[in-house]
């Protein structure tokens, strides 16, 4: 299992997996053929289908344009075998002919992998990948999830997390401030700081939830604008762990370092479901997304609150269990309709995992494994209509 770093990733929205990705996919490649005269890149299956509304011929295009001219191929219908996120970069000679190519795969969190290059282990730095096997470790070592990420990430951790939820800080408080019409064919305007105004003429928990709600939409709302946010896992559900954590800081005056514990546990989550499943909307629908973002929020929150570690495990499973089954099926391809608003609900349901957990002594029937393997094969089973193409659900509005 890979480090939480790979959960948590810094950079500009509004797509982790069809911005970030491709950006990362034509870096590699045009470092490997900087004497190409020109570029042609084929985009397959869901990068192909809602790569306009994602921006992803744009982020293409920002790297390799200075070189060279881009040449962009849209294929939303082929689909290739490893993944539903293919492109084919190719490096072309002065006279148009391809010199060489390169197929990438963007598999979800930014994360990408090269057709035909094996991969290390040498990057999985976790011994254990199921959280029944980590909190069996907790209980025979009497430590917690994030004292069990700290044994094994490298020494600059805690510095990584401390800027990570620099940026989540920032997004959430940045996201309250703008105002005016999110980019895209949809004209949707942002609703965070009026979300925000209006949640302080109530008292006590409507005033809770609508502050909750704001900084989910803030947040949200500026990746769909382009800003810098953190990917937790994705770009497209990266306003629930921040929502839930900046809530419960301004509540509960936490420190810093104690939100940086919870954000151990939230990446723990995450890197246990990309393992061991997916991340990725393209793959196994919102479930993937949304969902996992979740239960990561649930289980941070838990964390913050004093949680043990079989209550930790029961808000996760809760959280993620109750978002199974949900469709990718953003309108216009923009991760705006039904993203923005699914992160505010997520948050919301994270705390409601997070309470629940706190009423029982953790004890449940079905594992929080045992969901992410029926999560994977859910996904699996969705028709490619309801995974980030944009052709069923809600798309079709």
């Amino acid at each position: 299992m890979k480090s939480i770093k790979d959960i948590f990733v810094i950079g500009k929205g509004p797509s982790s997996s069809h911005t970030m990705g491709p950006k990362k996919a034509a870096t590699a490649f045009l470092k490997d053929h900087p004497e190409a005269a020109a570029f042609r890149v084929t985009l397959y299956g869901s990068l192909a289908a809602t790569g306009k509304g994602h921006l992803t011929n744009v982020a293409i295009e920002e790297v390799l344009s200075p070189s060279g001219p881009v040449e962009i191929v849209w294929r939303p219908q082929e689909f290739l075998p490893f993944h539903p996120n293919a492109m084919k970069f190719e490096a072309l000679g002065a006279e148009g002919e391809p010199t060489d190519s390169a197929t990438y795969y963007s598999i979800g969190g930014g994360t990408i992998v090269r057709e035909g290059e094996a991969q290390s282990d040498s990057d999985h730095i976790y011994p254990l990948t199921t959280m029944s096997e980590i909190m069996e470790w907790c209980g025979k070592t009497g430590r917690s999830y994030w004292e069990y990420v700290f044994e094994h990430e490298e020494k600059d951790i805690k510095e990584y997390l401390m800027n990570v939820w620099g940026n989540m800080r920032g997004a959430v408080e940045n996201g309250l401030t703008n105002e005016g019409v999110l980019p895209g064919a949809l004209n949707l305007r942002r609703k965070a700081a009026s979300y925000f105004v209006r949640s302080r003429g109530y008292k006590d928990s409507l005033r809770t939830q609508g502050l909750l709600f704001a900084y989910a939409l803030a947040v949200s709302e500026e990746n769909a604008a382009g800003g810098t946010i953190v990917t937790a896992p994705t770009c497209g559900s990266c306003g629930v762990v921040p929502a839930v954590l900046y809530q419960l800081q301004q509540e509960y005056e936490f420190s810093d370092i104690q939100i940086v514990r919870a954000l151990a546990t939230a990446g723990l989550v995450g890197a246990i479901v990309k393992a061991n499943a997916s991340v990725s909307g393209a793959e196994v629908g919102c479930q993937g997304e949304v969902g996992v973002a979740c239960a990561m929020a649930a289980a941070a929150a838990s964390q913050l609150m004093g949680g043990s570690p079989a209550q930790i495990e029961y808000a996760a499973e809760m959280a993620l269990e109750h978002h199974l089954g949900m469709t990718c099926d953003p309108m216009c391809g923009l991760v705006q309709i039904p993203c923005i608003e699914r992160n505010a609900m997520a948050a919301a349901r994270a705390l409601d995992a997070q309470i629940y957990a706190f009423y029982t002594d953790g004890k449940h029937r079905v594992s929080f494994d045992s969901v992410v393997k029926v999560m994977k094969k859910t996904g699996h089973d969705l028709p490619s209509l309801y995974k980030e193409t944009s052709e069923g659900g809600l798309a079709t509005l």
